[in-house]
């Protein structure tokens, strides 16, 4: 199992293939095993590496809750220093997207290009009272359900009505690894989050992936990410909720190697 010591956090990744660095960044009830399928294909290509964030499936806890995004940025700086990895193209989903949209900002000389899956804009999509009231709903939630009830309570929202039986299972089953360190520091990036002056600081090459029928971050967030950020482009996925790259690989896949490969 390979990690590497980052400040107080043992972070744990996945690296499987060659070619240039590929980050996947998870999104907040997922762990590094949601990118099974990307790593079938996309390992053909590229080095993919894909952290458990802190807190996360087989990462430590950090010793305290993280309160921004811009901790979890940090964190992942250490690991890409560690790995000695430049050049980077960076994925990220959901809160993983929040995360690369953060990295890229505070670290545009490591980044070739970005991938943003589901991407969130977190406080800015919301007024002050639902946004105090989502995040204290999360941590409430986290504190006082099993993992396996909130997984199968959550997961539905997470997907298309077209998803199979296998994807919820797959699914509910990483949602049930979750643990509070790790959700409560994510619920309190989410509060904090306000990328709406960052978007247009990005310079490189941004491609914004998004299913149809995305009910967490819908498409309607991911056209004003796409018009702040001036050099992107938009891609709408059929038949896809929030977990798009679970629901729909081959294509999702797809649209990732045409991008990087231009």
């Amino acid at each position: 199992m390979a990690k590497v010591r980052v400040k107080d956090v043992d972070i744990h990744y996945v690296m499987e293939g060659e070619g240039p660095p590929l980050i996947l960044l998870h999104g907040m009830g997922n762990n590094a095993r949601s990118w099974v399928h990307q790593f079938e294909e996309l390992k053909k290509h590229y080095t993919v590496i894909a952290w458990d964030a802190p807190g996360y499936g087989n990462s430590s806890d950090p010793d305290y809750l993280l309160k921004d995004f811009s901790d979890f940025s940090a964190y992942l700086n250490g690991m890409v220093e560690k790995l000695q990895l430049n050049n980077i193209y960076l994925l990220g989903h959901s809160m993983g997207a929040a995360i690369a949209v953060d990295f890229a900002t505070r670290y545009p000389e490591k980044v070739e290009r970005l991938i943003l899956a589901a991407t969130t804009r977190g406080a800015a999509a919301l007024t002050p009272d639902d946004n105090l009231k989502k995040h204290q709903g999360r941590c409430e939630l986290v504190d006082t359900t099993s993992p396996e009830e909130i997984a199968r309570t959550r997961v539905p929202a997470l997907l298309s009505p077209h998803a199979s039986e296998s994807v919820r299972k797959y699914a509910e089953d990483i949602m049930a690894e979750i643990r509070p360190m790790g959700y409560k520091s994510v619920s309190h990036g989410l509060y904090n989050l306000n990328q709406m002056d960052a978007y247009p600081e990005i310079s490189m090459p941004t491609l914004i992936i998004c299913g149809k029928d995305d009910r967490v971050t819908p498409v309607s967030e991911s056209e004003i990410i796409h018009q702040l950020i001036k050099n992107s482009r938009l891609q709408l996925l059929n038949d896809a909720g929030h977990l798009c790259y679970l629901e729909q690989p081959t294509i999702f896949n797809e649209l990732v190697k045409q991008f990087l490969n231009e």
